[in-house]
């Protein structure tokens, strides 16, 4: 895709010359929505119905207009790294097989995200060329509850210091580095914690989506003050951010909780059962609260500074649909 000229206008927008001199193509939805006409919709609204998260109002006209292009972008990406592969395969006189090409997948809590990435998932595994294609969310990284416990982080998870931030990186570094098999830890957000002895293997996939909170975080500076050498994101090939206003994250958030006082938070099992019998004033307060104490927070300071570092933002109005994408130019 070829940049915004100066003089030109994106779908009717007038161009101006900070745009002009962006690094970053900006495109409405309509603009959008066109890059990925030609496109048959490989997906049903049955199986729509499962990927998508609880609460989350993704339907079949915003597969078409928004993940379409999206998936055919990412397929061009590909497609460009094994060309790519192959020309460093000939200068080098040979090497090891291709590695996964890794997609980052950011954003808050209650933003999508999770959605996104199996949507994206199940849309890459219908292109031709690249069936294989596994997702492994960053949860499974987080350390333990009684770790955490005992670290005094259980106010601050999801923060990037409650994740095993060493194991997550050794993960994505054995992933890139082509070993056939990879491990990952499998978090349940039903009783909100690891599950012991549980695993996800990772094959050597065509492509690996690896989505989180924390994934485009630059390298973390260790307790003595010196910058770490690596950082996940080093080692992803494209990354997309989820994006919204905060306050529509926070109205999200809420909502969903009032729902899943309703719904998961009933189960026996759930470490959230202490707030199914609540009323709905009580509900809201404490929701409130959560989302100012911790996942409010979480945004501004750890979040929604790693949006700049990302390959495409997706920015999402009130009623979760999205409105514009911003595009890194190559």
């Amino acid at each position: 895709m070829s940049g915004v000229l100066p003089g030109r206008t994106v779908a009717g927008q007038p161009a101006t010359g900070s745009r002009s001199s962006s690094p970053f193509v900006d495109l409405d939805r309509a603009s959008w929505a066109r890059l990925g006409e030609s496109i048959e919709l490989p997906l049903t609204a049955d199986e729509l119905e499962q990927i998508r998260s609880f609460g989350d109002e993704v339907d079949l006209d915003e597969v078409r207009h928004v993940y379409l292009p999206l998936s055919r972008l990412l397929n061009l990406h590909v497609q460009e790294s094994g060309r790519l592969y192959r020309a460093y395969r000939g200068f080098l006189g040979g090497q090891p097989a291709r590695t996964p090409f890794v997609i980052g997948i950011a954003g808050s809590v209650s933003v999508g995200k999770s959605t996104t990435a199996r949507l994206l998932r199940t849309l890459l595994a219908r292109w031709p060329d690249h069936p294989r294609v596994e997702l492994i969310t960053t949860d499974g990284f987080l350390h333990p509850n009684a770790e955490l416990e005992a670290r005094g982080l259980m106010a601050r998870k999801g923060f990037p210091e409650s994740y095993d931030r060493r194991a997550l990186l050794r993960f994505v570094t054995e992933v890139k580095g082509g070993k056939d098999e990879v491990r990952a830890p499998v978090y349940s957000h039903l009783v909100y914690d690891i599950l012991a002895d549980e695993w996800v293997t990772v094959r050597r996939p065509d492509i690996l989506l690896l989505e989180g909170l924390n994934v485009l975080q630059p390298a973390q500076s260790s307790r003595d003050g010196r910058a770490s050498s690596l950082a996940v994101s080093d080692f992803i090939d494209f990354s997309v951010y989820v994006d919204a206003a905060t306050e529509d994250v926070r109205r999200w958030y809420i909502d969903r909780f009032l729902r899943l006082r309703e719904t998961a938070f009933r189960d026996p099992a759930s470490y959230f059962r202490r707030y199914a019998d609540l009323d709905g004033p009580a509900a809201s307060r404490r929701a409130e609260e959560l989302w100012d104490e911790i996942n409010g927070p979480n945004l501004r300071h750890n979040i929604a500074p790693t949006r700049g570092r990302a390959t495409l933002v997706m920015s999402k109005g009130r009623d979760h649909a999205v409105t514009r994408v911003r595009l890194r130019k190559l």
